[in-house]
């Protein structure tokens, strides 16, 4: 998988233009033409403004030029607002005048098809070759609201705009950019950028994320995205944003699986499209929205909180149903709603005898007649409690003008008192509550479990941006392996050469060969069909297990040959694998499937014949290290069975964290190789006693770069 090099100091011509042309610029504002003009006026813009069109010498009160070479001084940005048939003579203008960044609405490229697609690189070439960096063809550009810059013709930015948001967005939908510019004017939220990359001829999603990632005047970026073509330089950008501590929110379009290879492997029928993408985010502590509503809500809440000290939850309310309500929203996403210490309990009795103290704390409607109640109960959960989050309920009190003055005083004062405890309000307000809580730091809500959703997202990003680097170097490429579907015997050699725990076994080629193997390697045994040609071997009856001796073996090898040649009558056959039986153990799944956007992809999950209908595996780019495979063995369902339930002892994690690591390594180092490969069933062995491969499918393709 290749990938290109993110250049951020090119970027910045585009980001923070310092002088913008407007090619194809109309005296019309309301013209595709005029609109870019008209809003770097609006906006504010203080550097020069270079209309260029033929045809006036004048456009919207500004002198204009014939062609972008007349203009004297330098251009750092030009846009493109051509018929599609003209941009090519554009660029090539903008190159000999020295342009460093052009943004070009002009469409009919690539989303026409190949012919569109050919010129589009034709285009894209001829701007690199000249260093220039260009965004879209066919986007409606970007708007960097702290330098008032609008490269845009969306009719959303007709209306001036205060700059000071915190708030940066990289959309590849041009129209859902302008959406989103809406909505967060409406909910009174500011952004610092949005950028739209349209076709993505040479700047795409994760140039703009990297960009934005170090860019000090945001403070959270959201991605949406509708697919990937340089799956490492998106990692890398992702990687840039873990260590500039920046928040990333994504919604990601297509959640079906796509290309599946079932009869390949379990891992190819499990690691379609979408899976890969939850797992580079997991991976990358990326918040993954399912709706519109969820990913503004969770970028306020990012530019408007802090991330908290812990994710131990108070919560306080005026409602027990509703405190019941946003205490089992928390838990459910892993927040700690542990009680109040006994001492601080018996404090708010002596406040509110009537009050539920436990957590939720219940003050009831009694902050009507006592708005000091409110921040006094805060102030002993916080200081009793060690709570790093407080979420609150406070009904309609923050709307109602008789009981707002008060409501808003106590919260100043709650803020003041405890400005490292992230806070959030459920409830109904006044326009002017909210943006008092704004100021001060406090997320606001109408539903309560919105609220706790946002909080368990901060504490989300808190733990994963402090984790470490969630993959390795790539190790150096590896000896070319063998080409094609790869005997067991082939591909469990191969495992063990990388340090991964096989089974020992031998391979015979008759029932002799099989029973001078089973007396070699201690009875009871097991038997295998070998051949490249029969993936799942046991539905052929290819297995047999627990031969105790010689005579067993012997019947087995002929039973099992027999069967085959019935069931399989092409396939070549090379024998019967022998191997010791395994012994206790968690039987678990580790695969690895390429993905052609971002290489291998690690999968683990229990194993045996129910892994496909339960489908409770995770996923990981490969390669990674044991901390992060910890995490990943962490995540699935079904992760107390290795732990030891109903009295099973608990399995070897810290062997199954180093064999996914080990797995994640050969197959980065083997990734353009690299089809499909399964070790299922992969015994681990009660803690302490290792783990091991019992079977192994293993794909392989001729050299790919």
């Amino acid at each position: 998988m290749t990938s290109t090099p993110i250049d951020l100091d090119s970027l910045a011509p585009l980001f923070h233009p310092r002088s913008v042309a407007v090619i194809g610029a109309s005296s019309d504002p309301a013209k595709i033409g005029g609109l870019p003009v008209h809003y770097l006026k609006l906006h504010g813009f203080d550097g020069p403004i270079y209309p260029v069109n033929p045809k006036s010498p004048e456009i919207q009160d500004l002198p204009a030029y014939a062609a972008v070479g007349d203009i004297d001084g330098p251009v750092d940005l030009a846009i493109l607002s051509v018929p599609g048939h003209l941009v090519e003579q554009a660029v090539t203008d903008c190159v000999a005048k020295g342009v460093r960044a052009l943004v070009t609405f002009s469409a009919g490229f690539a989303e026409l098809g190949d012919a569109g697609r050919a010129e589009q690189e034709r285009i894209v070439a001829i701007a690199r070759a000249g260093g220039i960096r260009m965004l879209g063809p066919n986007c409606l550009g970007l708007i960097n609201f702290s330098s008032r810059m609008a490269a845009t013709f969306h009719p959303a930015f007709v209306e001036s705009v205060e700059p000071g948001g915190h708030i940066g967005m990289v959309s590849q939908s041009g129209a859902f950019g302008g959406l989103a510019f809406q909505m967060a004017q409406e909910s009174g939220l500011a952004f610092s950028t949005i950028v739209t990359t349209g076709n993505e001829g040479d700047v795409e999603v994760a140039d703009s994320l990297a960009y934005l990632a170090q860019d000090p005047n945001t403070k959270v970026v959201l991605m949406y995205m509708e697919g990937c073509r340089d799956g490492n330089k998106l990692l890398a950008a992702l990687d840039l944003a873990r260590q500039h501590q920046k928040p990333v929110v994504a919604i990601k379009l297509g959640r079906t699986d796509v290309g599946a290879q079932a009869a390949a492997s379990h891992t190819a029928a499990l690691a379609g499209t979408d899976a890969v993408y939850d797992a580079l985010f997991r991976q990358y502590g990326v918040y993954r929205a399912h709706s519109i509503e969820e990913f503004f809500d969770i970028g306020a809440a990012c530019a408007v909180g802090q991330l908290p000290k812990n994710d131990r939850t108070g919560l306080v309310t005026v409602s027990g149903g509703v405190g019941v309500l946003m205490a089992d929203e928390a838990a459910a996403r892993g927040l700690d709603v542990a009680p109040m210490p006994d001492a601080a309990q018996a404090k708010v009795k002596e406040m509110v005898p009537f009050a539920g103290v436990r957590n939720p704390v219940d003050v009831t409607g009694q902050i009507i007649n006592d708005p000091g109640l409110l921040p006094r109960t805060l102030d002993v959960i916080v200081e009793d409690g060690d709570y790093g989050i407080l979420g609150v309920f406070q009904g309609g009190v923050g709307r109602n003008p008789l009981q707002e003055p008060g409501i808003t005083a106590a919260w100043k004062k709650i803020r003041a008192s405890h400005p490292d405890v992230l806070m959030a309000v459920a409830g109904l307000y006044s326009p002017a509550f909210i943006d008092t809580m704004r100021e001060h730091g406090v997320l606001t809500f109408r539903e309560p479990t919105h609220a706790m959703r946002a909080v368990a997202a901060l504490a989300h990003f808190k733990q994963t941006l402090d984790k470490p680097t969630p993959r390795l170097p790539a190790p150096p490429p590896g000896p070319a392996l063998p080409v094609g579907t790869l005997t067991e015997v082939e591909a469990m050699r191969l495992l063990g050469d990388a340090g991964l725990p096989v089974i020992e076994q031998r391979l015979a080629a008759t029932a002799d060969e099989a029973v001078a193997a089973a007396d070699a390697l201690g009875y009871p045994v097991v038997m295998k069909i070998v051949s490249a040609d029969i993936l799942h071997k046991s539905d052929i009856g290819g297995v047999a297990l627990n031969l105790s001796d010689a005579d067993a073996v012997r019947t087995a090898f002929d039973d099992i040959m027999t069967k085959t040649a019935v069931a399989m009558p092409d396939a070549t056959l090379e024998g019967c694998l022998v191997a010791p039986m395994a012994g206790a153990g968690v039987e678990t799944i580790l695969g690895v499937q390429s993905d052609p956007v971002f290489g291998p992809v690690v999968m683990f999950g229990l194993g045996g014949i129910f892994v496909e209908a339960l489908g409770d595996v995770t996923f990981r780019v490969a390669p990674f290290g044991p901390d992060e495979a910890h995490r990943m063995i962490r995540e699935i369902k079904a992760y107390p069975v290795l732990e030891g339930l109903r009295g099973q002892p608990p399995a070897d994690i810290d062997a199954l964290a180093d064999a996914l690591s080990r797995l994640s390594l050969f197959a980065a180092a083997h990734a353009g190789q690299l089809e499909t490969l399964d070790l299922n069933p992969f015994l681990v062995r009660p803690r302490g006693e290792g783990a091991v491969a019992l079977d192994a499918v293993l794909v392989t393709r001729a050299e790919t770069h």
